[in-house]
This record gives structure tokens, C-alpha cells and sequence, in this order.
């Protein structure tokens, strides 16, 4: 039995990673927030650690087998936070790994390191262009990645897209909350630019197969997303419908309100970053060729699944969400100003 050790282990990722790799591994999970121990399986080890503190991450580190580095300041935290987290801290689990004789990490990027590129669908090839702080850290952080790839250490760097499932709040709360409201859903712009999401177990079977196959197959870098997408249009329409609650989706004008949400994330008024609205009404997508090819992984759920899933468990759930707002994709996000709009529609 593989031992393996994920950081970040009391996130969104990290919780789900938990549940379906528990049975057949030996998991150990490193994070700085606190952990509900009724939430994660009885063999499961939880220790509070910070990726920024060497000492403790080759302490923690020594005697297993891999590491899943999860852990990631996200694009609402201060700008040192995300750099020193996920750059700082990537170089101290990467040194940290090695140091423990561990010979695999594999780490979880962003295809936020393409930016807002016109070519599509993305190849791991493409050129790299980071959009704020987070994209660059993703950017940073993968070449630490690949430089310790030269130095022995089998990393496979996984790019995900957007991924949601049963517990993802954050910026998705807010659209269940529209659309269980029976709320009309704008859209930046007409809706018919495709945006590609990605199920959470969809990639955490993309991370699996990375920390247990064979190094030479997996010791590279491999985008992961859907595979049936349509439009925004389509696709958020699909829950709408799904919902049954009166709420549609009604495209908006790009460019006044791309102005506007700008002039709302400056004034810190606004949830939504430039990564949401920069990309929300331009084509998003990758090729997921390479992680076929190479690890035989195939996504099994589309866009329109993925959102229903996630929007049940929500509805499943809302009574149970803690209070309050946060900054993580467990933790519903503070509406701001988009409160006031949510009573216009």
C-alpha cells in the first residue's frame, strides 16, 4: 500500500482527495486550517502544518512513498500570501521530498497559467502567460516543478480547469443561491463562447493514476477537463432547467460590464476576479490528448453534469453551511455589491 501525503488536505481538493484514495492508500494531510476530523475517514492522520515552514514539512514527509501538494493560496488572498505559499512553498515540499528519499510529488497547477490566450483547445505545448498574481505564482511554480524533474524527482504536474462537485462553494455558491432564488443569471456577454469546467472526481482520478503509474508515463505535465462541454449558454441554461425554480440566463453587454466588475474588484466590492470576468465570455478550453495517451484517463462527466451534481449537493446541504464567508472553495464567498444586483433580477 502506497503512503501518501497531500497538502492543502483540509480543502476543497483535499477533502475529496481524502474520501476516494483512503481505501487503497496510507494518507497523511498537511494544512494550516483546521481540520473537522468527523468530515475525513478514521485512517486518515491530519496534522496542522504550513507549506512556508521547511522543518516541519521534513518532518511530517518522512516515510512516505509520494506527495500530493495540493495546497494553494488562492486569487482573493493578499498578494505575498500567494506567492510565498505557492512558490516558496512548492520549492519547500519539492526540497522537502527529496530530502526524505521520497521520489515522487505530484502537483496540482492551474490552466490559469495560459492567461487569456485566443488559441483553443490549449496544449500543454502552448505558451504559458499568467493572469494576476495566482496565474504567475502557477507559472513560478511549475518550473521549480520541472527544474527538480533535472535533479531526479518524478513530478507530474496536473492543469486542471475549473472544477466543482459536492461541496464546492465559494464562487459557485453564488450561482446556486441566483438560480435557487429563481433569479434571471447574467452572463458576460452572449453565452455562446464555450467554457470548459472539470468534475472533482474526474481529477482525482487524473491524480491518482499520476502518483501510481509507472514514473516514465507520468513524469510530465497534462491538462485536465471535460470532455462534453457546450456553451455558457448551454451549459448554464442546463441547470436552470434542471432547477426548476423560474431562473434564466440572460446574457449582458462584455465590455460595460467587465468595466464595472474592474471598477468593483478595485473597491474590493466585488467577489469576482479579473480570472472570472477576463475569461467568462471568451472560449476556455484544453486537449486532454496527452493524459489519454499517456495515462489512460477519461473524463466521465460534462459540464452540465458536474454543475447539477454540485447544485443538489447544495441543495442537499444549504441548511447545513456554516455561517459567514470566506475566501476558500469550501466557504460560501461574501456576495459584495452583487447582492444589490441579485434584487433587481
Amino acid at each position: 500500500m502506497v503512503k501518501i501525503a497531500i497538502t492543502g488536505g483540509a480543502g476543497f481538493l483535499g477533502y475529496h482527495l481524502a474520501r476516494e484514495l483512503s481505501s487503497d492508500h496510507d494518507l497523511t494531510l498537511l494544512d494550516i486550517a483546521p481540520f473537522d476530523p468527523s468530515e475525513y475517514p478514521k485512517n486518515v492522520v491530519c496534522h496542522n502544518a504550513d507549506v512556508r515552514d521547511e522543518s516541519a514539512l521534513r518532518t511530517l514527509l518522512a516515510g512516505h512513498d509520494a506527495v500530493i501538494h495540493a495546497a494553494a493560496a488562492l486569487p482573493l488572498w493578499k498578494k505575498q500570501e500567494i506567492r510565498a505559499i505557492n512558490v516558496r512553498g512548492t520549492l519547500n515540499v519539492l526540497n522537502a521530498a527529496q530530502r526524505n528519499g521520497i521520489e515522487r510529488v505530484v502537483y496540482v497547477s492551474s490552466t490559469a497559467v495560459y492567461g487569456v490566450p485566443d488559441k483553443h483547445p490549449l496544449e500543454e505545448t502552448d505558451p504559458v502567460q499568467g493572469v494576476g498574481p495566482y496565474g504567475e505564482s502557477k507559472i513560478a511554480a511549475e518550473r521549480l516543478c520541472v527544474g527538480h524533474r533535472a535533479r531526479g524527482l518524478c513530478v507530474p504536474i496536473i492543469r486542471p480547469k475549473t472544477f466543482i462537485g459536492t461541496g464546492r462553494l465559494g464562487v459557485f455558491q453564488i450561482l446556486y443561491d441566483w438560480v435557487q432564488s429563481g433569479k434571471r443569471i447574467p452572463i458576460i456577454g452572449n453565452g455562446n463562447n464555450r467554457y470548459q469546467l472539470l468534475e472533482v472526481d474526474d481529477l482525482i482520478e487524473a491524480i491518482r493514476l499520476a502518483a501510481t503509474a509507472p514514473a516514465a508515463q507520468a513524469n510530465d505535465t497534462f491538462n485536465v477537463g471535460a470532455a462534453r462541454f457546450g456553451t455558457v449558454k448551454e451549459d448554464v441554461g442546463a441547470l436552470c432547467a434542471y432547477a426548476k425554480t423560474g431562473a434564466r440566463v440572460m446574457p449582458t453587454p462584455a465590455l460595460p460590464v467587465k468595466t464595472a466588475l474592474r471598477l468593483f474588484e478595485a473597491l474590493k466590492l466585488s467577489p469576482l476576479y479579473k480570472w472570472v470576468y477576463g475569461t467568462a465570455d471568451k472560449d476556455s478550453f484544453v486537449s486532454t490528448a496527452r493524459i489519454e495517451a499517456a495515462l489512460g484517463w477519461h473524463a466521465r462527466y460534462s459540464n452540465a453534469e458536474a454543475l447539477i451534481r454540485s447544485y443538489q449537493w447544495y441543495l442537499d446541504h444549504v441548511h447545513e453551511i456554516a455561517q459567514g464567508t470566506g475566501v476558500t472553495h469550501r466557504l460560501a464567498w461574501d456576495q459584495g455589491i452583487l447582492k444589490v444586483f441579485k434584487n433587481w433580477m
